[in-house]
């Protein structure tokens, strides 16, 4: 064996370095397609600033996109296939990264996420004496060679390892950059799963009293709905415009609320484990009796996001916010704003591009903070979010 190559830079010299330029990756449980942020980021700890350079979604080539949705459906697949697989989302990472970089400085930094093919977190009595599980591949270390930049991905496993549900991981990152003096604030992230971060006014012990979890279905439903409808011609409902021609049956939103997962208390986090496949035929099931049209059809799954984000507010939440912020690919639903909006009566709901921080890329940018956080010594997760014992530095380092 080899030496080990001695390039290492110290934890002193990372912390003095004034200005770091870092690319975010990140593709959520839509699987739509690799958000990649470039983003400079300056300070220590929660005192930083971030700044996006470049935002860019690459879509999946169709056979990739195609077979991570059936895996995440559970179709079993052999050890091979999925070693295919894991180099093949990691190939397009770095095709991401690499191309971000096009006309601007290059960076030092690469933060991935992965793609989340599996995340099954413990909860209650089931939990004691046990580790949740969660899997997101497009490897790192390939990532790094293909790149030559430094790359730091698995960032769940070390709070899944402190009892935490290794989930939602945006918190800490929302609180840095998104927090108010004198405003306490939901900032609602609506991609495949909704999840929120509520922050409290800045003051006294306001980082204690930031709470985090997932909502629940956020589009995922609604994009395997409209694919269904349209026997794959479609994947999405663009701005919601399809299921604004329907009426909602409220009669079976009310039905589907009493799901065991909206009652549960946080710290929680689900997928499409959950929300996927089976709970849309369930639904379709369900709605049979009620005889809606494709339009009210979606118009009742889009209620139900609404509904459940609303429900989880004004169950868990120690008050309301004062407002509303929404990022992620459902923040251009109109009309999945809309209803959200009626469902909050007069809290206002806005998107993070009202406070400077893009609504299509904050979750990049998230992971690119979080990489950040890695590189110089900084714990990234909210145990009050995540329902972890301690903070702990998230993500493993391929130099």
């Amino acid at each position: 064996m080899g030496e080990t190559p001695k390039t290492t830079v110290s934890s002193k010299s990372k912390i003095q370095n004034p200005m770091t330029r870092v690319i975010g990756l990140m593709s959520g449980t839509s699987v739509d397609g690799i958000d990649a942020a470039l983003v400079d980021i300056s300070g220590r700890g929660l005192d930083i600033k971030a700044e996006l350079i470049a935002g860019e979604t690459y879509p999946y080539p169709t056979e990739i996109r195609e077979l991570i949705l059936e895996v995440c459906a559970g179709k079993a697949i052999s050890m091979f296939e999925l070693a295919e697989l894991d180099d093949a989302i990691a190939r397009a990472f770095a095709e991401a990264a690499i191309n971000i970089q096009i006309g601007h400085q290059s960076a030092t930094l690469i933060g991935s996420h992965g793609q989340t093919v599996y995340h099954r977190p413990l909860t209650g009595k089931f939990a004691e004496g046990k580790l949740g599980y969660s899997l997101q591949i497009g490897r790192g270390t390939v990532i790094s060679h293909l790149t030559g930049i430094t790359t730091i991905n698995n960032f769940r496993a070390a709070d899944i390892a402190a009892s935490g549900q290794g989930a939602p991981l945006v918190p800490r990152v929302d609180a840095a950059l998104l927090s108010h003096p004198s405003e306490s604030r939901c900032i609602q992230n609506i991609g495949g799963i909704g999840n929120v971060t509520y922050i409290p006014a800045r003051g006294g012990d306001w980082l204690s009293k930031i709470r985090g979890w997932d909502t629940g279905p956020g589009n995922s439903l609604l994009d395997l709905a409209v694919e269904h409808l349209t026997d794959g011609a479609k994947t999405y409902d663009e701005d919601g415009n399809w299921a604004a021609s329907g009426t909602p049956c409220l009669e079976l939103v009310e039905q589907w609320k009493q799901q065991d997962y909206f009652q549960l208390p946080p710290p929680k986090s689900t997928g499409r484990e959950l929300f996927g496949v089976d709970y849309l035929h369930q639904c379709l099931k369900d709605s049979q009796r009620f005889k809606l049209n494709p339009a009210d059809f979606l118009a009742t799954l889009t209620e139900l996001t609404a509904v459940s984000i609303a429900h989880s507010y004004r169950s868990f939440l120690p008050q309301m916010p004062h407002r509303v912020f929404l990022c992620g690919g459902g923040s251009r639903n109109l009309y999945l704003k809309h209803r959200l909006q009626k469902q909050l009566v007069s809290i206002p709901v806005s998107t993070t591009d009202e406070i400077m921080i893009s609504a299509d890329f904050k979750e990049a940018i998230a992971f690119a903070v979080l990489a950040y956080w890695r590189y110089t010594d900084s714990p990234g997760n909210l145990p009050a979010a995540t329902g972890a014992t301690k903070e702990v530095l998230l993500g493993n380092i391929y130099w």
